[in-house]
């Protein structure tokens, strides 16, 4: 089974709030100097796709869309074991949306080669967008299914655990196909050996640019937006600290429901 598995470099969602800056212009995070990670559930993606080789082997290619820097996201998915990686990095694709960021990378997963499973994160760290998979599999024209936990492979089909309001259902779907992922007790990220990662830091990722791809330039960058970012801002929240005092447990607990009402909590 060939996958590929659609991966985004953000800054460490871990990092101090007062160190998360937007660039008043690009209404971009500033990177700069930050510390960068695959997304979350990206690495659920992987961990789901690395599952499935060892089930019913094959091949995994890592496929990312970013910055140069994106390179080091794609060298940390090879040193999980993934095969192969790419990156597509261009300042032409810069501020593309979801649109333009599906035909992206549709256009790369026909350069890569015949794919049996494209996997995504259900939703990004950083914009918090779910729309990618979905918008992937209209692209290619291909059968999606949407936050995704577990996944067998069954004969040319897929059996796709699927979390739904009320527990999950299970899905069947032939392929090829696509499926975002969300994390699981079952997709938990295994931790990178280090012959692994020594190995990952020798290979070569090869870079794309937008003519290698042949996309559509009316469809991709500011000029290619579909959806329009009308503004963002980081939310501003002022917090204090109050004492209450007693000379017991009871008063104690006594002023703080008094206190508590007063500020209309309870």
């Amino acid at each position: 089974m060939n996958i590929v598995v659609c991966i985004k470099q953000i800054i460490d969602p871990e990092i101090p709030a007062e160190q998360f800056k937007l660039d008043a212009t690009s209404k971009r995070q500033v990177r700069g100097g930050l510390p960068l990670v695959i997304s979350a559930y990206d690495q659920n993606a992987l961990e789901v796709a690395l599952q499935l080789r060892e089930r019913a082997g094959g091949r995994i290619t890592a496929l990312s869309l970013g910055e140069p820097e994106a390179q080091g996201a794609v060298k940390s998915a090879m040193g999980m074991g993934v095969d192969a990686g790419v990156l597509v990095s261009d300042p032409a694709l810069t501020g593309s949306d979801s649109f333009g960021v599906a035909h992206i990378l549709a256009k790369a997963i026909r350069k890569i080669g015949p794919t049996d499973l494209i996997l995504t994160g259900c939703v990004s760290g950083d914009t918090g967008n779910k729309m990618v998979a979905a918008l992937l599999g209209e692209e290619l024209g291909l059968p999606s299914v949407a936050f995704v936990s577990r996944i067998e492979a069954r004969g040319g089909r897929i059996v796709a655990r699927r979390v739904v309001e009320d527990g999950y259902e299970l899905v069947e779907a032939p392929l090829p196909a696509v499926a975002s992922i969300l994390s699981d007790d079952s997709n938990v990220p295994r931790y990178s050996k280090l012959k692994d990662i020594m190995a990952a830091a020798r290979k070569t990722v090869p870079v794309w640019k937008a003519a290698d791809l042949g996309v559509d330039p009316a469809r991709v960058g500011p000029g290619g937006r579909r959806l329009e970012l009308r503004d963002v801002a980081v939310v501003q929240r002022d917090s204090r600290c109050e004492l209450v005092g007693g000379e017991t447990p009871a008063e104690q607990a006594e002023r703080l429901a008094t206190r508590l009402r007063e500020l209309k909590v309870i």
